[in-house]
């Protein structure tokens, strides 16, 4: 949705109920953002300022930010000269993108004083400034230098506004003068400031009119009138964009029993619904890519492992060599060659063998051995190593399969936890520290303060089944909270979240029951979009984790299979 100029005349006209109260808070949570708490009749508001260029937005808001320890300069400026001051006054100037709110107050002399905050909301243009009673720049969010001083933003030179070369729509008392400017070819927000591109074509549509004649032009000239007039009765609206996902525009509205300040917190829940997918997206994509680099790093492992193991297939036969040549050394002459025939005893056959003419045919036996013994330790080593190498891919692609399926900051956050834990993404993870932590909600269902444990959970004819999110929400699940006697559920040989059917001794489930959470548990696994997927089946007390194994990787015995299709919806 854009923040154009009809949108910030009607956010602020709401927020001139504000005058006269007194500003207490001020701190900025990041570098785009500034908000202002304010006390008036017992209540107190916040007011939230950005200048993201893509989310710029000014309003009143119900979500709280984190307070930084340590505020930034701009941040302590404001409090120097605005905490204790009172709102004047909040204006917008015709239907321009700038806000300018006027404080009042007393200084420690009981002079009155005035500053004067102004927000300009364009784009890579955004920024806040701080201005004195001469409107004198005492110092901005963001500076700007200019070399012939033409809008520089900086402290200690006058404050001009912006302007534009877009006709202002309030100029325009008739019709006459608004199709003077205008014609059935041009765009009016190319024509006209303060009117977005979005919100002209969804007016339009509003209307149902096509702007090719004269008469429909009037049709929507009137209706961009009544829009702006209802700015100053705040009788406006937000309605969906038909056909756009998520976008709004203003309306006029069917009431006048509108709760106050609705389009303020409007605004105030959709940029929080926005900017927190966003993160969410931004967030879980930054460690993807870092765990897929990880994952490419130990396909390579493998892979050169491989090679190892294949460069071993012949190290018998380097044996054989050294056993025949030992044995004949009494008949051979000891000279170099480059090659040598000899009865093979355990077949009875002729062998050639391959010599190095650079050694003698004793030195060549020695090599022999020397580089059977040299590959046979290969082998024992990277035989361990190809398992562990298989172990660590499997964790990782677990640990892929639980990103691809998170759904909030939190549980990629507990994902974050599980991996900095683990040497193999320590040298990745540290570089990522920096950024800030999310708060891990814990869940009453656990008395380990040190687990977060918030399971999917659903209920199929009465019974309960417990769906782990992550790795280390799946150990605790299976292996603390879920008792002995429950059933533990889990696709086979397939990535997947643990899952526990609670039971009670006196009521076990039919095989109707079990199909239906089986079928849960393939959802929730990577083949959610096959067709059948076996699902193993046992009790709790036959599942066991090996020691020293990943989070999430555990043993099982006892089980029986079932072969489902994938349902979430049960």
């Amino acid at each position: 949705m854009a923040f154009d100029g009809i949108v910030t005349k009607a956010i602020s006209k709401e927020m001139q109920t504000l005058s006269g109260s007194r500003i207490d808070k001020i701190f900025q949570p990041n570098k785009n953002t500034i908000l202002l708490g304010f006390y008036l009749d017992g209540k107190n508001y916040l007011l939230n300022i950005c200048i993201d260029p893509t989310n710029y937005r000014i309003h009143l808001t119900t979500h709280s930010k984190p307070n930084p320890k340590i505020a930034p300069n701009f941040c302590m400026v404001l409090r120097k000269h605005l905490l204790g001051l009172h709102i004047k006054n909040i204006i917008t100037n015709n239907l321009e993108r700038v806000v300018i709110i006027d404080f009042e107050g007393f200084d420690d002399i009981d002079d009155i004083i005035s500053k004067r905050l102004v927000v300009e909301l364009m784009g890579k243009h955004c920024n806040i400034i701080l201005l004195d009673e001469q409107n004198i720049i005492i110092d901005s969010l963001r500076h700007i230098y200019k070399e012939d001083n033409t809008k520089s933003i900086v402290p200690h030179i006058k404050y001009t506004y912006p302007t534009t070369t877009k006709y202002n729509f309030l100029d325009c008392l008739t019709f006459e003068d608004f199709y003077g400017k205008i014609s059935s070819q041009t765009n009016i927000s190319d024509v006209f400031n303060g009117f977005s591109k979005t919100f002209v074509e969804a007016s339009i549509n509003e209307l149902s009119i096509d702007v090719t004649n004269k008469d429909s032009l009037n049709t929507l000239y009137e209706y961009l009138k009544d829009i702006i007039n209802r700015t100053d009765n705040n009788l406006l609206t937000f309605k969906t964009i038909e056909n756009k996902k998520k976008d709004y525009y203003l309306v006029p509205s069917k009431t006048s029993e509108l709760e106050p300040f609705h389009l303020n917190f409007f605004i105030d829940d959709f940029y929080y619904e926005k900017e927190s997918k966003e993160a969410f997206k931004s967030y879980r994509d930054s460690i993807l890519k870092m765990i897929l680099g990880i994952l490419d790093k130990y396909k390579k492992r493998l892979l050169n492992i491989n090679e190892k193991l294949h460069s071993c297939e012949n190290m018998e036969q380097y044996q054989l060599y050294g056993e025949l040549i030992t044995a004949n050394l009494y008949k051979i002459q000891n000279e170099n060659l480059k090659e040598i025939t000899l009865d093979n005893y355990y077949n009875n056959e002729k062998i050639t063998i391959p010599l190095d003419e650079k050694y003698t045919t004793a030195e060549n036996a020695k090599r022999f051995f020397k580089k059977y013994h040299k590959l046979k330790n290969t082998l024992e080593i990277v035989t361990i190593q190809k398992k562990e190498t298989l172990q660590e891919l499997s964790y990782i692609e677990s640990i892929i399969y639980e990103l691809e399926n998170c759904n909030s900051i939190q549980d990629v956050s507990e994902i974050f936890e599980e991996i900095s834990e683990n040497v193999i993404f320590k040298e990745k993870t540290e570089a990522l520290k920096h950024k800030k932590k999310q708060k891990v909600k814990k869940s009453s269902l656990t008395k380990n303060k040190n687990v977060s444990f918030n399971p999917l959970k659903y209920t199929i004819d009465g019974y309960t089944l417990l769906v782990g999110r992550n790795n280390k929400e799946n150990d605790y699940l299976t292996l603390k909270f879920a008792k002995k006697t429950d059933l533990w559920m889990h696709t086979q040989d397939i990535h997947g979240s643990h899952a526990i059917l609670k039971l009670d001794n006196t009521n076990l489930p039919d095989n109707n029951v079990l199909l239906k959470c089986a079928q849960i548990v393939a959802y929730h696994s990577k083949a959610r979009n096959s067709s059948n997927v076996p699902v193993d089946i046992c009790e709790v007390k036959y599942v066991r984790k090996p020691a020293n194994s990943k989070p999430g990787m555990v043993i099982y015995s006892n089980q029986k299979t079932l072969y489902v299709k994938p349902n979430k919806e049960m």
